[in-house]
């Protein structure tokens, strides 16, 4: 298993110099992952070295031949990780994928259990509410949870059924625990579009002015959330699917085929037969500590900025990266949004919805012509063999299986998907911002460049009703840069604040200058307003933004990447703290007690906001 090595003769030199530096930077920390990687696979199937008594727990409610099977060490035992609940449109579809992949399995000649499930929490429906504090914390729960499911000793490979924000990363983060497994992640695909998002947006914010009342307001949100399937916008769940694909986990063109199709049904089949062969078993052995390198990483923020995906993987990528011993910073992201143009026009970065994206070449087209444009890595190893070009195919139905064919080399729809020769945006729409008031990031690509800087007076608040009750009560008819603070992992869980976006909005079609600086996240539906997100130090860590008053003239501006309150040096250091963190006695209720210890433990945003730690701490 060797170090990854950048090819720098067939890439943008850009690409080749960040990734060359974030080789050598993660070099300790590879080394001791890739080692402990490879003594793992040497030892062989973990469950010949387990006592009879363990071995006959794993296999006691199997079939006979199964038994034999297992206790011969002639078949490879594939875990099934699931996520599913029918509460969440977008997991309902795997009720049925475990019956479907256990069959493919043993088509293939081996066998698989179901190892164990994972929450899965929507953050559609906790924002604004309690529940939504428990959000990113949950991705570090799952990575447990997934870890527990592997942790049997009884496995040679991997599938994990998961879709959504937190989930995906944090199942990613728990199966590089067992990087010597081969991994294949399977998606569920899409709803069918409903209610454009456009539409849906415009009703959320008439409600916010008053304008229309709340039953026209469920009618629009139930006629765009109506079916099975990914909510259609470009979120952080959409934004999971592309990742996985670009990183080599999914099969090629399966991230958004809707689901209960013939198609997703034999992509489905197609991921157990292919996880199958590529264990250490076959000849094709592809654990997921390798796929997951260097190369990788740097493949997926490419995507993620070419496509103007999710700023939450600025925190996501960034502990994916560190659970394979690699360390990857937002001033690498930064960089490469320097050169990485926009291809693709998503809502809330367009009116299209990842349905009309996938219809116009969708992320084959992405691939292909990025590959051209030297902005990819094309030599990396992925769960169907050497080298990204294979994701340029796309998957056809042949009877009940699937065959891939060359995708399409031109855009269907240029409204919607364009080459790097003709693209929306010369960058990728992803600013790191830095200065007095610490490190944060915006996603630039859904503002307008007239309102991408804003200087003007602060507005402070602790929590996000107070904001909203301002706004409700008139008070914030004038310019303004709000500044929410004690919203950042260490003090409520870094909640998203996406209950902000329609007021915001609403200010700013009124022709007020309004920008928003905070220590929580906005994720991947944050829209037209330029919103300072993810800032490092947080308040609760005694960031500058604790010494913030009502009144103080701020400068957000993404294009020259900085942020500052214009308080002499010295006075802000002076000035006695304001605000208040949430104390341990109001972090109750909705179990959010039960989460402290990860607040205690959590990490800056810098770093992943993760409560892990990697070899070196």
């Amino acid at each position: 298993m060797s170090h990854a090595s950048s090819r720098t003769d067939l890439v943008h030199p850009v690409l080749a110099a960040v990734t060359e530096r974030i080789i050598e930077r993660s070099r300790p920390e590879r080394t001791v992952y890739l080692d402990r990687m490879r003594e793992a696979a040497e030892r062989g199937p973990a469950r010949g070295r387990l006592a009879c008594a363990n071995l006959a727990h794993g296999f006691a409610a199997l079939g006979e031949m199964d038994k034999a099977a297992l206790r011969a060490m002639v078949k490879p035992n594939i875990a099934i990780v699931s996520s599913y609940n029918d509460m969440l449109s977008a997991h309902q579809p795997f009720e049925a994928f475990p019956k479907r992949l256990k069959a493919a399995v043993t088509e293939a000649g081996g066998i698989a259990q179901f190892a164990g499930g994972v929450p899965a929490m929507c953050d559609g429906i906790t924002q604004g509410r309690d529940g939504m504090q428990l959000s990113l914390f949950s991705r570090d729960v799952i990575a447990m949870a997934t870890a527990i499911g592997l942790s049997h000793d009884m496995f040679d490979g991997a599938l994990m059924l998961g879709v959504c924000d937190k989930i995906v990363p944090g199942m990613l983060i728990g199966a590089l625990g067992f990087g010597h497994l081969p991994t294949v992640f399977v998606p569920a695909g899409p709803m069918t579009s409903g209610l454009p998002n456009s539409e849906k947006s415009r009703v959320r914010q008439l409600y916010a002015e008053g304008k229309v009342d709340r039953s026209e307001l469920l009618d629009a949100e139930a006629s765009s959330y109506h079916g099975a399937g990914t909510c259609t916008f470009f979120g952080t769940a959409n934004s999971n699917q592309l990742l996985m694909e670009v990183m080599g986990l999914h099969l090629p063109g399966s991230s958004f085929v809707n689901p209960e199709t013939s198609l997703r049904d034999a992509l489905t089949s197609e991921a157990g037969r292919r996880v199958t062969g590529i264990t250490a078993l076959g000849d094709d052995y592809t654990p997921v500590g390798e796929v997951v390198d260097e190369r990788a990483v740097v493949n997926g923020c490419v995507a993620l900025l070419a496509t103007g995906g999710s700023t939450n993987h600025t925190l996501h990528l960034v502990a994916i990266a560190r659970a394979a011993g690699i360390t990857l910073t937002w001033s690498d992201l930064d960089e490469l949004s320097s050169v990485v143009p926009l291809l693709a026009r998503i809502y809330p970065n367009g009116s299209a919805d990842v349905n009309h994206f996938h219809a116009a070449g969708g992320l084959g087209y992405v691939v292909s012509s990025m590959l051209e444009a030297g902005l990819l890595h094309e030599d990396v190893k992925t769960v169907v063999g050497q080298g990204l070009r294979r994701y340029t195919e796309e998957p056809k139905l042949s009877g009940d299986r699937v065959e891939w064919q060359p995708g399409t080399r031109v855009s269907l729809d240029t409204s919607v998907l364009r080459s790097p020769e003709d693209p929306f945006d010369v960058n990728g729409g992803l600013r790191m911002l830095t200065g007095n008031l610490g490190t944060c990031v915006m996603k630039t690509s859904a503002v307008h460049p007239d309102h991408r800087v804003v200087k003007a007076p602060a507005r402070v608040f602790d929590d996000q009703l107070d904001f909203l009750a301002a706004f409700e009560s008139g008070r914030l008819n004038c310019d303004f840069v709000a500044v929410l603070r004690y919203q950042g992992p260490r003090a409520n869980g870094m909640p998203e604040l996406h209950k902000l976006t329609p007021a915001l909005g609403a200010l700013q079609d009124q022709g007020r200058r309004v920008a928003l600086v905070t220590d929580g996240r906005m994720s991947g539906a944050s829209g037209k307003v330029p919103a300072a997100i993810h800032l490092t130090p947080e308040a609760a860590a005694d960031g500058p933004l604790t010494r913030v008053c009502d009144g103080d003239l701020i400068t957000v501006d993404a294009e020259s990447g900085s942020v500052n309150v214009h308080v002499d040096v010295k006075e802000l250091a002076a000035r006695s703290v304001t605000g208040r963190t949430l104390g341990a006695d109001e972090w109750v209720g909705t179990g959010r007690e039960l989460f402290a210890g990860l607040r205690a433990l959590v990490g800056p945003a810098t770093q992943g906001a993760s409560a892990f730690r990697s070899q070196s701490e």
